[in-house]
């Protein structure tokens, strides 16, 4: 084999080597990079903090938070809330958040008629989600006195 071959044979590998090369780079910098999939699901207090949750109320009072649910499953998702205190529901609602999509909101509740120590429990399902079992789940317990006066 001659030098000319041999140098014409290294030419096209090299080129082909530096093609492949530009086309992978392009590949890696055009192709969207799908990290960890997750909902967040957040309950604050009224003033927008994870602060001054409503844990103290006396019966038939109102309290007051503000429900958060952010989007990073990189779909649209549809969402069922569901809300119960002692396993009795108290409010339920369905929504539907793109990818990235934030949804905010303030949720009342009144204490029940019962004093003492309750499970206020904030439950997000995904609609299309085969599982019974809430896909997040918080909680908040309320200390409910007895209405004075």
């Amino acid at each position: 084999m001659t030098s000319k071959s041999l140098d014409k044979i290294l030419t096209i590998i090299l080129l082909i080597a530096i093609i492949t090369a530009v086309a992978m780079t392009v590949y890696v910098i055009i192709t969207p990079k799908i990290g960890e999939k997750f909902t967040e699901f957040y309950v604050l207090g009224p003033g927008g903090n994870a602060t001054d949750y409503p844990t103290s109320l006396s019966v038939d009072d109102n309290g007051e938070v503000i429900v958060g649910v952010v989007n990073h499953e990189y779909e649209n998702v549809s969402y069922l809330f569901n809300v119960a205190i002692e396993n009795r529901t108290i409010c339920e609602k369905g929504f539907q958040l793109a990818h990235n999509e934030t949804l905010e909101f303030p949720f009342v509740f009144t204490a029940s008629e019962k004093s003492g120590r309750k499970k206020l429990e904030f439950l997000l399902f995904r609609v299309n989600q085969s599982a019974p079992e809430p896909y997040r789940e918080l909680h908040l317990y309320i200390d409910v006195q007895p209405k004075t006066g």
